[in-house]
């Protein structure tokens, strides 16, 4: 089983997408946003948070390429830049373990 990082690594995405979600995860906001696809309550750590976030992406995904109706572009954005925000979160919470 591949780590979290090695699994976002290896995401493929259209170019535009992941270029909007790189801009928006610079004004990411974890108590706002993660609670909006999450849903409201106690917050998870940031590797509990990306494993879900991650399968939510994924089936976001799943519809994009089947072309299905129920589709949103504004979902699947929201999860990248969720899952961009997290993963810098979750790495530097690692590098403080080695430190």
């Amino acid at each position: 089983m591949q780590d979290v990082m090695t699994q976002l690594s290896t995401l493929r995405r259209p170019r535009l997408l992941i270029r909007a979600a790189r801009i928006g995860a610079r004004e990411y906001n974890r108590d706002r946003h993660l609670q909006r696809l999450l849903g409201y309550g106690t917050l998870p750590i940031p590797g509990s948070a990306l494993m879900k976030l991650m399968d939510m992406e994924r089936q976001v995904d799943d519809l994009r390429r089947e072309e299905d109706a129920a589709y949103s572009l504004v979902r699947h954005l929201d999860l990248l830049i969720a899952l961009m925000g997290e993963a810098q979160l979750y790495q530097a919470s690692r590098a403080s373990l080695y430190r």
